[in-house]
């Protein structure tokens, strides 16, 4: 693959990561909040935003496919912010290794490398977490359990 073709790509990804983050944003910010701050109390679906409209909060009633859906884009987010990341990093890389040179306490690719790691490591970590609260969730509505309440 070429370096134009690779950082076409990575722009790309850079672009759709923040068209997904500005839709999570407008919906989030016209649903009043969401599904994981939110809750199921006998049947009825709940969002939450903390500090939107009010200020200590206020939950907004939506249908359940909206809650799920709400949940769902809330934690694609997590990998959307680690592609961004991991994208801009590798863009920057030629630009971090001609500054980062041998007189710094750290070289530009121990740098990069470790700036890489903390970026995979907390996107996978928050996405599994968010993930299995997610399935947590839907196991606890399937067997008629209130969520979050």
């Amino acid at each position: 693959m070429t370096h134009r073709l690779r950082n076409r790509i990575l722009i790309w990804i850079i672009a759709l990561g923040l068209a997904n983050f500005l839709l999570y944003t407008v919906i989030y910010a016209y649903l009043g909040g969401d599904a994981i701050n939110g809750k199921v109390v006998d049947g009825q679906y709940f969002v939450r935003g903390h500090f939107l409209r009010y200020l200590e909060g206020h939950e907004s009633p939506v249908s359940r496919t909206l809650w799920i859906y709400s949940y769902l884009h809330s934690i694609s987010v997590w990998p959307t912010i680690g592609a961004v990341l991991c994208s801009m990093l590798v863009l920057s890389r030629p630009h971090i290794l001609a500054t980062m040179r041998e007189d710094l306490v750290i070289r530009g690719n121990t740098f990069v490398t470790i700036a890489m790691t903390l970026i995979v490591v907390v996107t996978a970590v928050s996405l599994l977490y968010f993930s299995l609260d997610f399935i947590s969730a839907i196991r606890a509505i399937a067997a008629g359990q209130n969520v979050g309440a």
